[in-house]
């Protein structure tokens, strides 16, 4: 069965290299801001460069908000980069104060002065526990990162995955159906492709939802 996989469009770039990396993987893949687009996916991506503020307002101005949490209630596989991690969190600190999508508490931080912001470039993800995400991955592995935020889940068992700057910050979220990581698999090369790999395989599992219906045009 081939994988149906809605790329959330909010409004933020960095979209079709997403898509080229879920269609290396073997995945049908297509960006959208329709709300019924990812009712009828198998699984979910959102990736992100935008500030907090921006992609919430991007999201709740496109009325993704409730089809995203209605999914990742139903057990649909939810994958967030970047801003698509942080955005989970309860909130983000980042222009002050910004509630996001709260599907996994905590919060998001500044990374602390001294640093140069954002951290951009190749840095590696050291691993705190074993995940199919991670299937053929070596722990240590390197990958890209550009961010100034960083976030702080209040159950440290989500933590799948930590990276050290100026602090040691999760890089990798997992809570049953939802991943997130903080770098960007699809600038991270070969061990990034396999993490997308890796993320089809699990939504491979998962029962077509509108089944016969045939993917939408978007």
């Amino acid at each position: 069965m081939s994988v149906r996989v809605a790329v959330v469009d909010y409004g933020a770039g960095n979209l079709r290299s997403v898509v080229r990396a879920l269609e290396h993987a073997g995945a049908e893949a297509c960006v959208t801001a329709n709300p019924h687009d990812l009712e009828d996916s198998h699984a979910v991506v959102m990736p992100g460069v935008a500030a907090a503020a921006d992609t919430m307002r991007g999201l709740s101005e496109r009325g993704l908000i409730e089809p995203i949490l209605r999914g990742i209630r139903d057990g649909k596989p939810f994958l967030g980069l970047c801003m698509g991690l942080q955005a989970l969190l309860t909130y983000s600190e980042e222009g002050g104060h910004q509630d996001c999508l709260n599907v996994i508490p905590g919060a998001v931080h500044k990374l602390p002065p001294g640093l140069k912001v954002p951290q951009m470039g190749w840095n590696q993800v050291t691993y705190r526990i074993d995940h199919p995400l991670l299937d053929g991955i070596p722990d240590g592995s390197y990958f890209y990162f550009v961010h100034s935020f960083y976030a702080e889940p209040e159950q440290p068992h989500v933590v799948v995955a930590t990276t050290e700057y100026g602090i040691r910050f999760p890089s990798i979220l997992a809570r049953g159906n939802v991943f997130a990581t903080q770098f960007h698999p699809e600038k991270s090369g070969a061990r990034g492709l396999r993490l997308y790999e890796n993320f089809v395989h699990l939504a491979n599992g998962r029962p077509d939802p509108r089944d016969p219906r045939s993917w939408p045009p978007c």
